[in-house]
């Protein structure tokens, strides 16, 4: 291959793991799996190797591992506080709708105001309401912190299998 062209392909690589590790700000955009799609089109078109395969191994075990815990931080959190299931739902559709309509930040906006409504026509109480929503965004805030944490690991072990590929 010529290298003009593997240069190509890992700036590319670069830039692509860039967009997903900084779109994880973006509490529903999937930046880890973006990663992960980027290192594996990497390793199709370039070649995985003993090592490649080995770390990208541990970079689809780690995207697996972010994708669970960015899903079960946030929904913990708001059934700490009691949060039903059926609005939990709720505010993950209508943060999924709202990021579709207003992106980037309509499901920022969209979800908790569902999840209150959603716990206050439930509850009949404001700060019972309340309450749940800043444990949902607590949860979002952890979430973002392990799923960003993970992201910058994946991008070390790539960039370890590209300089040593």
């Amino acid at each position: 291959m010529p290298l003009w062209l593997e240069t190509t392909i890992i700036v590319l690589t670069v830039l692509t793991m860039l967009v997903g590790l900084f779109g994880l700000i973006i509490p529903i955009f999937p930046g880890n799996v973006v990663m992960w799609l980027a290192a594996l089109v990497y390793g199709l078109v370039l070649g995985f190797g003993r090592l490649g395969a080995i770390i990208f191994t541990i970079i689809t075990l780690l995207m697996l591992v972010a994708v669970v815990a960015d899903n079960v931080l946030m929904g913990a959190k708001a059934r700490e506080k009691g949060a039903d299931w059926g609005s939990i739902i709720l505010a993950l559709i209508a943060g999924v709708v709202g990021t579709m309509i207003f992106p980037p930040i309509g499901g920022l906006i969209a979800a908790p105001l569902a999840l209150y409504l959603a716990e206050l026509q439930r509850r009949r109480n404001a700060e019972e309401a309340m309450n749940v929503v800043k444990a949902l965004l607590t949860g979002w805030g952890l979430a973002f912190i392990v799923r960003f944490g993970i992201g910058v690991v994946m991008f070390g072990l790539w960039g370890i299998w590209a300089y040593f590929a």
